[in-house]
């Protein structure tokens, strides 16, 4: 009997969930590729110790569905599924080094090569008119935004997004710390977005990164008669050779450019949406305001 043909006939006899896998993108060739040969390691190993597919699922405590879209590539395993697996195959450590592997495949491609992006910068000019910046966001405050997406996303979905955007803030931590300048609108920091207790978190969670000696960041306030960012939002990162990538909305329809003529532009707006904004100092009182009022 083949993997396939055992898993159909154990995946119905467990009411375990699904829920420690996620599904892998399609038309992502390298993510497919590093699950299906984890996959592949999982299921010979597996074989190797003697066990079947729901044997195998009832000693780990997962669903024989679900290891039967591991092993097959079709889900990217969590890694407390790796360490079980491990330890129910007495791998000695050799399954949970395959974390690694997946660790990076878990974010959709085009938060990784935004991330990889973000990991070289060594500056970065962000101005988001719509909400918190990414990298500002704490957990409850993306976990929220996300889900009042239309169409709405799954359950899944929402958790992948929201570990991989808590994922990108590894940009504050990095030694040499890249300079970052935020431009915050003001209506972002007033809307509730998933109660007050979630703005209130956001608030203080935007004072503690303001305190950062390598960040700037300033408040649009709606009563300013004059607005160069009306075109949308603006993404500058420099890089240590000298080599710079914008993105805008209102610059080769939101693509990527490294165009000198083209990142003029996008710096020479954002250059003047801070001029606008309220400077560092006046935004840290003001957004100690707003949290005072919330």
């Amino acid at each position: 009997m083949s993997v396939s043909d055992e898993a159909v006939r154990v995946g119905t006899d467990t009411e375990q969930a699904d829920e420690p896998g996620w599904e892998v993108d399609p038309d992502d060739d390298w993510a497919l590729a590093v699950v299906a040969t984890v996959g592949r390691q999982l299921r010979l190993r597996r074989e190797a110790a003697g066990l079947r597919v729901n044997d195998f699922a009832v000693a780990a405590g997962y669903g024989a569905d679900l290891v039967y879209k591991v092993e097959t590539g079709k889900r990217i395993p969590r890694p407390e599924y790796l360490d079980k697996a491990d330890e129910v195959l007495d791998a000695g450590g050799l399954i949970s080094a395959m974390r690694e592997d997946v660790k990076k495949v878990r974010y959709p491609k085009k938060v990784r090569d935004l991330a990889q992006l973000e990991g070289r910068a060594v500056e970065l000019q962000l101005y988001d008119p719509l909400h918190v910046h990414g990298l500002l966001q704490t957990p409850d405050y993306a976990r929220a935004l996300l889900t009042m997406r239309r169409p709405t996303y799954s359950t899944e979905e929402v958790e992948r997004f929201v570990t991989a955007r808590i994922a990108r803030r590894a940009v504050f931590e990095r030694d040499p710390v890249p300079d970052l300048s935020f431009v915050l609108e003001e209506w972002t920091l007033r809307r509730p977005l998933g109660g007050r207790d979630v703005l209130r978190g956001q608030l203080e969670h935007l004072l503690e990164t303001m305190q950062l000696c390598n960040v700037e960041l300033q408040v649009m306030r709606l009563e300013c008669y004059e607005h160069a960012g009306v075109d949308g939002g603006i993404e500058v990162l420099k890089f240590e050779d000298g080599s710079a990538v914008g993105r805008s909305p209102a610059v080769a329809n939101g693509r990527p450019v490294s165009d000198p003529r083209q990142l003029r532009i996008l710096e020479l707006r954002y250059g003047i949406i801070r001029a606008q904004a309220l400077t560092p100092r006046e935004s840290t009182v003001f957004v100690e305001q707003l949290l005072g009022e919330t």
